[in-house]
């Protein structure tokens, strides 16, 4: 079985994170990708957040604090400016729906299920349909959200260990294969080295 892989190339991922937005509008759906790809959440934390947990007198939280179901541990998430314009449209459409209605807690309800997050099958269809549709290669899946978040973070040059606590890794060395580096990613640093140098 191969490793999921995260979306490296930047414009393949402006093009998958807006499928949703533009090539087959689905608000849910679109919200789904973007909190997955600015708060590094497995997707199994990100279909269990709940109303609640998100917003506060109707509007998004600047922090949310998130008790991640794999590993028991607590996690304190900033929302970035991207994730905050997505969820306060989505909750716009959301408190309209019977799912919201009806009571359901969730954030990402079920359209089938009273009381139920959507399920990881559906997330799962609905990430890869879209990768499939753009023409990302490679084995993509719900966790590519989450790597993509850690790829990208440590292009931008933030420090590993610091991605390693965002990720609640209890090593550096689950971060690193998290990170997925490939050969283009040493050759970019051999290019790069002195470059600004005096």
């Amino acid at each position: 079985m191969s490793t999921t892989q995260p979306i490296r190339d930047r414009q393949t991922l402006r093009r998958f994170k807006d499928y949703y937005l533009d090539a087959e509008p689905n608000l849910r759906n679109y919200a789904i990708i973007i909190v997955g790809l600015n708060t590094a959440l497995r997707i199994s934390d990100i279909l269990h957040l709940t109303c609640d947990c998100v917003y506060q007198n109707g509007r998004v939280r600047e922090h949310i604090v998130v008790r991640e179901k794999k590993t028991g541990k607590e996690n304190r998430i900033f929302l970035n400016r991207e994730a905050v314009s997505v969820l306060s449209e989505y909750r716009r459409e959301l408190i309209k729906t019977d799912m919201y209605q009806s009571g359901n807690p969730y954030l990402f309800p079920s359209p089938k299920k009273a009381g139920a997050p959507l399920s990881r099958y559906q997330a799962y269809r609905m990430i890869t349909a879209a990768a499939k549709a753009v023409g990302i290669e490679g084995h993509i899946s719900c966790h590519s959200l989450r790597k993509t978040f850690g790829y990208h973070a440590w292009k931008q040059g933030n420090d590993p260990v610091v991605i390693m606590v965002i990720f609640n890794h209890s090593s550096l060395a689950i971060t690193k294969r998290y990170l997925c580096i490939e050969q283009d990613d040493k050759d970019d640093v051999f290019r790069r080295i002195y470059q600004n140098a005096a």
